[in-house]
């Protein structure tokens, strides 16, 4: 879930070496340090596209007794918060279908959410509430300004719950209760922001993942399997791994105290069984290619093939900037530079060489970023198995950044 901000890539930008020639001269120095165990990625522009598979999959560790396990073009990972996109495809999609607006409260489909309380300040305890000047809306949602979600400051007492009680975070296929019960549980934490006035991070993809269910009659996993994966052919994303591929699913690491890489989530059998909460904000597997489909298909405003899986009208609102000039400076820890759409970030300032107003996608926790660029056709992939554990971007994501933004 961990978040970059671009403030401290242009400081260390006079301590990097030359630029680099290609995409595996960008990444390969971050395996050889030890930073990643390995990264696939890919840049593209003009339909012509640079991949590199660099490092390992899985490193020599008491899971893996036979060694590390080289790295493969369609290795599966964790993608985490590069789910949001999608997430918010299929919400759009319903728009598109006439079965929602976004102009609608939501308490039509999830009544829990009918009377929320908000907290008289930020900083005020939970018991001290105000009830919720307006309804929560589809766009509320969206666009992250639905009143729960995570700030700058992860320490009010309104916060808390979503780490103890809802489990926000990092995503396991069985660490999450069910839909309903989810819900409900949020349905007893009063809101941060008064319904519009803030964005707030994280949880509102997984709400739309319940309201795309309650509204569908179906499992989140099977309207994105209908609607999303089976038309761009992504084979190898959703929220399990087919046995068959299980082999193909990254370990998960995370940097120890002085950086060196331990273990965190090895492979398992779990990984082949539904969750209990199909996570919109952050629980999908994916490779590479199959995020590249779904990059193509945004940028050629929702057409593939000449037909319409999302209306260019909606593409274009998932890319949009949603935030007013106040809302976005709050939210610089997350978004420095950048505002927000449906699902995305979006940039608004070039604090760095990559940022091009216009730009779109977002930063996963467990090592990963996707972005497209409209103005220029770009798209940039990045997956790597290494967790992010502070704000600022790790040193392969701004290399990978800055090699994108030349090609």
């Amino acid at each position: 879930m961990t978040q970059p901000t671009h403030s401290s890539s242009a400081r260390s930008a006079a301590n990097r070496p030359a630029a680099a020639r290609s995409l595996r001269e960008a990444l390969a120095p971050h395996v050889d340090s030890g930073a990643i165990p390995g990264a696939v990625a890919l840049v593209a522009r003009g339909g012509r596209a640079e991949v590199a598979v660099v490092g390992s999959a899985h490193l020599a560790d008491p899971a893996h007794a036979a060694g590390a396990a080289p790295m493969a073009r369609d290795a599966i990972f964790r993608i985490a918060s590069v789910s949001k996109p999608v997430t918010a495809a299929a919400v759009m999609m319903l728009v598109d279908d006439g079965r929602i607006t976004l102009d609608d409260p939501v308490a039509r489909w999830l009544p829990e959410l009918a009377a929320p309380v908000v907290v008289r300040t930020p900083r005020s305890p939970m018991d001290d509430v105000v009830p919720a000047k307006r309804p929560v809306t589809v766009a509320d949602l969206l666009d992250f300004r639905a009143g729960w979600g995570f700030p700058s400051d992860f320490t009010l007492p309104a916060v808390q719950p979503l780490f103890t009680d809802l489990r926000q975070g990092p995503a396991r296929p069985d660490g999450i209760a069910g839909p309903d019960a989810w819900l409900a549980t949020l349905a007893k934490v009063p809101m941060l922001r008064q319904p519009g006035d803030a964005w707030l991070y994280n949880t509102g993809s997984d709400l739309q993942s319940v309201l795309v269910e309650r509204v569908t009659g179906r499992l989140f996993a099977d309207v994105l399997a209908e609607r999303i994966f089976g038309p761009l052919g992504m084979t190898d994303t959703g929220f399990t791994v087919p046995a068959a591929a299980l082999d193909r699913l990254t370990s998960a690491y995370s940097p120890g105290p002085d950086g060196t890489l331990r273990l965190s989530e090895a492979p398992d059998v779990s990984w082949t069984r539904p969750p209990a909460f199909a996570s919109g904000a952050g629980g999908l597997v994916s490779t590479v290619d199959d995020w590249y489909a779904f990059a193509r298909m945004l940028l050629a405003d929702g057409i593939v093939d000449g037909r319409a899986l999302l209306s260019p009208e909606s593409a274009r609102r998932m890319r949009a900037d949603r935030l007013t000039p106040e809302q976005r400076d709050a939210s610089r820890l997350f978004l420095e530079g950048q505002g927000w759409g449906f699902g995305g970030s979006v940039d608004v300032v070039s604090v760095d060489p990559w940022n091009v107003p216009g730009r779109y996608g977002w930063v996963g926790g467990s090592g990963t970023a996707a972005h497209i660029t409209p103005s220029t056709g770009a798209v940039s992939i990045l997956f790597t198995q290494a967790s992010m554990t502070a704000p600022t971007p790790p040193a392969v994501m701004r290399d990978f950044w800055t090699y994108a933004a030349t090609v």
